[in-house]
């Protein structure tokens, strides 16, 4: 139809003179081994090139594309084919503009075209089977935990088809905050947490120039037949190359104080602690040591 942007794929195809690596700035210092042929995977591609976008023009999402991508996250693999998640499509531009601040004070989430929520939804089968008369328990952690890779597995494949088409996202994690709060303006009942929210819209020129932060090794990343600790050198080798200038260490300090030990990070504890005690009585704490 005219005026209608079409759904093709995006091709970010990079010759690096290596086989089945990454295009673009940054990624994992260890490449896969080469295919039988000389053809470089799209897919593969796609993924290492992927990085986060947190500023968009002001073109929108097509309808086209949205139905797209919303499709492609509910492709996603599943436990039992349950679909343990609810997708909340946010078009309200105010509640938006509340998510904005909520979410850990981000003007661009109000700015984006796109905003999906992906809950973790242990009530929709908890109330079928008890519309059915069939006796269910009620839901637990295990539930919970479920729920989440559901909710989670959708939300990637919901990122990696917006890529395809050209789209840059971001994932929210500041979602799982303010839980009194997010439950009102959500309207989330019960056995309903808000997993992951992704914001979507068509990158600027600043964004798509801005180099992908490099990943780890795979040696520290992916241990064989088991866990394996790693000890405090090995542990500096793998994060020294975030550390720039200011050195390692306080490097690791200031990081540390800004993410782990930060407000939001105890109010994002003490908010799951709250969700959680639906699914564990017990668990919620009343103060975070």
């Amino acid at each position: 139809m005219a005026g209608k942007r079409p759904l093709t794929r995006r091709s970010t195809v990079v010759n690096t003179g290596s086989k089945y690596t990454k295009g673009g700035g940054g990624g994992c210092r260890h490449r896969a081994a080469s295919p039988p042929n000389d053809s470089m995977n799209e897919i593969l591609n796609s993924l290492h090139s992927r990085k986060s976008v947190r500023a968009y023009t002001e073109e929108p999402v097509s309808p086209e594309e949205r139905q797209a991508i919303l499709e492609a996250a509910c492709a996603a693999p599943t436990a039992g084919n349950q679909q343990l998640y609810t997708i909340l499509e946010i078009t309200d531009q105010g509640l938006k503009d509340r998510l904005a601040v909520t979410c850990d004070n981000q003007p661009f989430i109000a700015k984006a075209p796109l905003v999906l929520i992906f809950c973790a939804d242990c009530q929709k089968w908890y109330d079928a089977f008890s519309a059915g008369g069939c006796g269910p328990r009620r839901p637990g952690a295990g539930d919970l935990l479920l729920a989440f890779c559901d909710a989670a597995i959708a939300a990637q494949n919901a990122v990696t088809a917006a890529e395809s088409l050209g789209l840059g996202s971001c994932y929210i994690g500041d979602i799982l905050e303010q839980c009194e709060t997010h439950r009102a303006l959500l309207g989330l009942p019960e056995y309903v947490v808000p997993a992951a929210m992704l914001v979507i819209g068509r990158p600027t020129e600043q964004q798509k120039a801005r180099p992908k932060p490099e990943r780890c090794a795979l040696s520290h990343i992916v241990h064989r037949n088991g866990y394996r600790r790693m000890d405090g050198p090995e542990l500096r080798e793998m994060l020294a190359k975030n550390a720039g200038p200011q050195g390692y260490e306080a490097w690791l300090s200031a990081f540390c104080a800004r993410k782990y030990n930060s407000d939001f990070s105890r109010e994002m504890t003490r908010s799951a602690q709250v969700y959680l005690s639906a699914f564990a009585p017990g668990t919620e704490q009343e103060e975070l040591l």
